[in-house]
C-alpha cells in the first residue's frame, strides 16, 4: 500500500495546495497526496491557481478545495508542513518534516514560480525517498 502524505499549512490555500497538485502529478506512483489546514479560505489562492495552470497544466480549482485537517484521512503516514511561521498543526504520522517555504501570497509572480519549482523538487525528492528508502512505510 502506498503511504499517505499530508501537506499542511494554516490556511490550505497556497503552498499546501500546490504541493498536493504536484504530488498527484509527479509522485502518484509512490504516495497518495492530501492537503489541509487549521483554517480554510473560500477559494484557493488565485495566483497559485494561475501559476500552476500555466507551468504544469493543472487546474487546481477543478481537482482540489481548501480543506480542514478533519477532512482528510486519519491514517496519514508522512506529514509535510510548509513553514507556517506559527505553530504548525500536529498530525500523528510515521515521519514528519518541515519544508520551510515562505508564503508567496500577495507577492510577484516570480515568487510563486520559485515556490512552485521548489515544491516540485521537494516532491521529487520525497518520491525518491519513499520508493528507495521506504519512507513512511
Amino acid at each position: 500500500m502506498k503511504p499517505k502524505v499530508a501537506f499542511i499549512c494554516v490556511h490550505n490555500s497556497c503552498r499546501s495546495q500546490m504541493a498536493e497538485a504536484l504530488g498527484k502529478q509527479f509522485a502518484s506512483d509512490a504516495f497518495e497526496s492530501y492537503s489541509a489546514g487549521t483554517e480554510t479560505k473560500p477559494r484557493i489562492n488565485q495566483d497559485a491557481v494561475r501559476i500552476i495552470k500555466s507551468i504544469y497544466g493543472i487546474d487546481m480549482e477543478e481537482t482540489q478545495t481548501s480543506k480542514l485537517i478533519d477532512d482528510i484521512p486519519k491514517d496519514i503516514d508522512i506529514v509535510i508542513t510548509m513553514g507556517c511561521n506559527v505553530e504548525c498543526p500536529y498530525l500523528p504520522s510515521k515521519h514528519r518534516e518541515d519544508w520551510g517555504l515562505d508564503d508567496p501570497s500577495g507577492k510577484e509572480d516570480n515568487e510563486f514560480i520559485t515556490t512552485a519549482r521548489t515544491i516540485e523538487q521537494k516532491v521529487m525528492d520525497l518520491r525518491r525517498r519513499v520508493l528507495e528508502e521506504g519512507l513512511g512505510q
